[in-house]
């Protein structure tokens, strides 16, 4: 019996992991299907699990195209496994990436009509991603906290950006460049 897919009615699946189920754990489901008129053999699931599960099982129709019981990997349309879509269920089903979200309106970000470059940029600076001293530093980076340009200051995003007298002697130049 497939002891993960839920293939009964109502979503329900029969465990292997179960010691009631360990003697018909090599038991697939076209096991217990007569072959010619695919129907449920009741005799036969009478005999190999108890009342409630044969229940269960008898009151499941049975899919009238069944020719062969085969495994399908859920993520795919196809059936087909990819490594794709296991990522794709390990990143959003069962990893635990909830300390990656941080609130906020991101994709406001992403849709201002700049080059993508700036967008990035924005956004790693918005996010606390920016690769200062500190930033890096606080990453296991060994490297010292000081910034680079004007050496006595603590290099976070807002002394690179705004504090640091080298980089507001280059905002004053570009915009005197930008006036000429």
């Amino acid at each position: 019996m497939d002891n993960i897919a839920p293939w009964l009615k109502d979503g329900c699946s029969l465990s292997t992991q179960s010691p009631l189920y360990a003697p018909v754990a090599h038991v697939k489901v076209q096991d217990i299907i007569e072959p010619s008129t695919k129907v449920w053999n009741a005799t036969l699931i009478s005999n190999l699990f108890d009342h409630n599960t044969s229940q269960l099982i008898l009151n499941t129709p049975p899919h009238p195209l069944v020719h062969e019981d085969k495994i399908i990997w859920k993520a795919e349309k196809n059936g087909s496994y990819s490594v794709r879509s296991a990522y794709r269920i390990f990143v959003t089903e069962i990893a635990d990436n909830s300390h990656l979200h941080v609130p906020g309106k991101w994709s406001s970000i992403w849709k201002l009509k700049v080059p993508p470059k700036i967008r990035n940029f924005v956004w790693r600076v918005c996010r606390g991603c920016f690769p200062t001293r500190a930033r890096l530093s606080s990453r296991g980076i060994h490297c010292p906290n000081d910034c680079f340009l004007c050496g006595t200051n603590y290099e976070d995003s807002i002394h690179v950006l705004l504090e640091c007298p080298g980089v507001m002697q280059a905002w004053w130049e570009r915009r005197k460049r930008r006036n000429l």
